[in-house]
């Protein structure tokens, strides 16, 4: 059993503090950088900017399928013939050329023959033979994609610390590069701790539940662009905690674990970090989520996280998460919206509390937010049925509705 004196350590921090010892204690562990094939670099974060060594596109190119024409002769008024003197499909290397009166029948993405500064749509001519007709109305330059209209030579594509998301895969793999240069992933081991849990598909006996929380963390690692290294149960028994720390903490760039981590007669975390390590900080002024500790064991950061399935969600998200992407080198910020309330709030505790909730679009475009009536640490139909936390300030007392506050997105659902 631990008590808070006797670990040596800051405690009850606020939530803004706790996050802020944590990215500070993280930030000089940012990872090396390693070189990381295109197709597997989904989820990562670079580690250097990505400059445009050639134009994108690299070559003036038609917008849609039409005709390429000089746009100086395009008619006014009325309607003029043009000779059709070949045809450009995308990834050919014909080379034609346009003279006064011709045009060259072209597809989406061939580049423009030589002379041509214009695409007139194939569904605004008429075919007449060998020639087109055109009428007036058409503008000269359109449907035009010039090159390095989307980057030109030099321009910075995605700067170091930009997760790479599906998009800007895309703009990696337009640029060429492969590989890429991203931060290491943190090899992290997960454990989950507590003599009454068992495995899903398995009859539960007589005190026991399903282990949930190996679930619900490993896959808000892997939103978070890290595969555990290992997930494994450990039993209410000291000295199981030990090895298992100590194992970890020898290959290992982070543990987390839930549970165990209280004051109670079976929470030994506290205690057996102190013992092998540190403890930077035990209990933060957060509801749901007071018991959450980090520390360090050898090389390794721990981030201890309660049992309750929705305590160790939100103490993920509001403490863990940012850490992590420290680690991962990533510059960016989780974003929070604002919203209006849909009810009143009534709170008595002197914590922050992030209340599940479901935001709304109202008629006017504005944001509304209702929190759900079941908010117990251990209820997750409330996560299950949410898709955003609200939260309630430590001074805040009531909350009127109509008042505008903060919510967080649950990943992987806005």
């Amino acid at each position: 059993m631990a008590s808070e004196r006797a670990i040596d350590c800051p405690t009850h921090l606020a939530v803004d503090e706790a996050r802020r010892r944590i990215v500070e204690l993280c930030a000089p562990r940012r990872l090396s950088a390693e070189d990381v094939p295109l197709d597997r670099a989904l989820g990562r974060v670079l580690a250097a900017d990505v400059v445009a060594q050639q134009a994108i596109p690299p070559f003036a190119n038609s917008a849609m399928d039409g005709y390429a024409l000089r746009g100086e002769d395009l008619p006014r008024d009325g309607e003029k013939r043009f000779r059709v003197n070949g045809v450009l499909l995308a990834g050919r290397r014909d080379q034609l050329y346009v003279d006064q009166g011709e045009c060259v029948r072209i597809t989406t993405g061939a580049p423009l023959p030589a002379g041509a500064d214009t695409v007139v749509m194939k569904e605004r001519v008429r075919v007449d033979g060998d020639k087109i007709v055109v009428g007036a109305g058409e503008t000269s330059g359109s449907n035009v994609r010039p090159a390095g209209e989307d980057y030109a030579i030099g321009d910075v594509a995605l700067s170091e610390g930009e997760r790479i998301t599906a998009a800007r895969l895309g703009v990696l793999a337009s640029c060429g590069r492969d590989p890429v240069s991203a931060y290491r992933q943190p090899r992290i081991a997960l454990f989950v701790t507590g003599d009454e849990l068992v495995p899903p598909g398995t009859p539960l006996g007589r005190g026991q539940i399903h282990d949930s929380n190996r679930y619900s963390l490993g896959a808000l690692l892997r939103q978070s662009g890290i595969e555990p290294e290992r997930s494994v149960h450990i039993r209410d028994d000291p000295a199981a905690l030990r090895d298992a720390l100590r194992d970890a903490s020898e290959t290992c760039d982070v543990v987390i674990s839930s549970g165990g981590v209280s004051a109670g007669e079976a929470d030994h975390f506290p205690r057996v970090v102190a013992e092998l390590g540190k403890v930077h900080f035990w209990k933060v002024r957060m509801k749901p989520g007071m018991p959450f500790l980090c520390g360090e064991v050898g090389r390794a950061m721990v981030f201890a996280l309660p049992g309750n399935p929705v305590s160790s969600f939100a103490t993920f998200l509001m403490l863990v998460r940012p850490g992590l992407a420290m680690l991962q080198g990533a510059r960016e910020a989780d974003r929070s919206w604002r919203a209006r309330l849909a009810e009143p709030i009534r709170k008595k505790h002197d914590r922050t509390e992030f209340l599940r909730a479901r935001l709304q679009i109202c008629g006017d475009g504005s944001l509304e937010v209702a929190a759900l009536d079941r908010q117990g640490s251990g209820m997750l139909r409330g996560v299950a049925e949410a898709d955003c936390l609200i939260v309630v300030p430590e001074a805040a007392r009531e909350l009127a509705r109509g008042d505008v506050v903060d919510v967080v997105y649950l990943p992987g659902l806005c």
